[in-house]
């Protein structure tokens, strides 16, 4: 399935890292950030998820909550965000419901795995409407957050 901005996000269920559902329709009334990514502990994902949480003031300031989301367990997920020191959550796809729904599902990924999450950004508006699409097929390189940001700053 393709996103295009001004659709409606699509709504899924997900754990976080305490064991708990996260609701994307619970969240109306916030902007929400998510952010798709391969491989805990990776050092694309590391860099990524680290620029984020030490900018997390700027996401807050804009009344926008941030979910980074892949296909590790909740359980290292849970590892991870405690190493890492992120301040914000961490959602667990692990049986490949969501990430399909966002077109962002590597088919075959590096060193023969499959059904790896592809590195991309959603940016959804406070009534649940898509305002920022960008899907990586080079896991390597991370999304513009300066063009988050821009558009973050003209939904406030």
């Amino acid at each position: 399935m393709s996103i295009t901005i001004g659709q409606a996000a699509p709504n899924f269920k997900l754990i976080n890292t305490q064991k708990r559902i996260t609701e994307l329709e619970q969240l109306k009334g916030k902007n929400v950030l998510l952010l798709f990514f391969p491989f805990a502990f990776s050092g694309t994902c590391t860099k990524e998820l680290c620029s984020v949480r030490d900018d997390i003031g700027s996401y807050n300031s804009l009344n926008a909550e941030v979910f980074g989301i892949s296909i590790d367990s909740f359980f290292v997920l849970a590892k991870y965000k405690e190493d890492q020191k992120l301040n914000f959550e961490l959602l667990s796809d692990f049986n490949k419901e969501v990430a399909p729904l966002y077109d962002s599902l590597y088919t075959d990924f590096i060193l023969g795995t499959k059904g790896v999450t592809k590195r991309s950004a959603f940016l959804i508006d406070k009534d649940g409407i898509v305002r920022y699409s960008e899907i990586l097929e080079n896991a390597s390189e991370v999304p513009n957050f300066g063009a988050i940001m821009k558009i973050l700053n003209q939904l406030n």
